[in-house]
């Protein structure tokens, strides 16, 4: 069975970049995605860049969800970037609290990701599909999983649609979530966010900001093949490969992969899935 597919991309900050991610964009178009999502800089910083991108996956014929995070933002600017992209026919949200630039203090009027959710249905009702994140092993911020948990309610009780989550490589811990989540009586889907291994420096380097657990039979793996690129790039199609059968074979609604503006890794993990179909 082939799951809905998502990509998701990050803001160039070239001309050339933004070239090359067109590009790229045109391969996985072939696979036709549910939607392509753009990130958001911390405190809003690539708006510009985002906006654009999404304005372009809107122009090629792909629904394009707009990441939209708050801290630091106030009301005012919130109700005119949603009036934005409604203009810009965008009507999929990836609403997040978000992360402000390093040396600012915590500002604006939003705390949390519930607060941005509730806010967005209050000024455009049922405009936009929201989309919310959520951590499998838990926000690296948290208190607790039970918080992290009850934290994640408050965003589906605010009004969000759907979930995705941050990247993982153990399955179990998907599942557990899912099954925490039920327990709760929340039905909202929640689709594991993917992360293709092409370096196992960028992949260490990602894991240890975001709280991503990389298990140790992995991470020893990669340390063990040094900087033999081609023996990384195998071993992480086998591993990643593996992972979404299971999620696949589990139940999962869909499958959202972090693209890195890359295709290469992204089309392997598919072809081999659609073999193994």
């Amino acid at each position: 069975m082939r799951l809905p597919l998502s990509f998701e991309f990050f803001p160039t900050k070239t001309p050339e970049g933004a070239v090359k991610l067109r590009a790229v964009r045109q391969q996985l178009y072939a696979q036709q995605p549910e939607f392509c999502s753009v990130t958001y800089g911390a405190g809003g910083s690539t708006h510009e860049g985002t906006f654009g991108a999404v304005r372009e996956i809107l122009a090629e014929g792909v629904d394009a969800a707009s990441h939209f995070s708050c801290i630091g933002a106030t009301k005012a600017t919130v109700r005119t970037q949603l009036g934005e992209l409604k203009a810009m026919g965008v009507r999929r949200l990836v609403a997040l609290r978000g992360d402000l630039p390093s040396g600012y203090g915590v500002g604006g009027e939003f705390g949390h990701a519930s607060d941005l959710v509730a806010f967005i249905r209050q000024e455009t009702g049922r405009d936009f599909h929201v989309e919310v994140a959520c951590y499998p092993e838990v926000h690296p911020q948290a208190r607790s999983p039970e918080a992290d948990l009850q934290a994640f309610a408050s965003k589906v009780k605010a009004g969000a649609d759907s979930a995705i989550t941050q990247y993982f490589f153990n399955a179990d811990a998907y599942f557990r979530f899912v099954d925490d989540v039920r327990r709760l009586g929340i039905d909202t889907p929640i689709v594991p966010g993917v992360m293709p291994i092409t370096s196992s420096t960028q992949l260490m380097r990602f894991s240890d900001a975001c709280g991503a657990e990389i298990p140790r039979w992995i991470r020893l793996r990669l340390q063990g093949y040094g900087d033999d690129t081609a023996s990384i790039k195998a071993f992480g199609l086998d591993a990643v490969a593996t992972l979404c059968e299971r999620l696949r074979a589990g139940g999962a609604p869909a499958l959202h992969f972090y693209t890195m503006n890359q295709a290469t890794a992204t089309l392997a993990l598919l072809d081999r899935l659609e073999g193994s179909a």
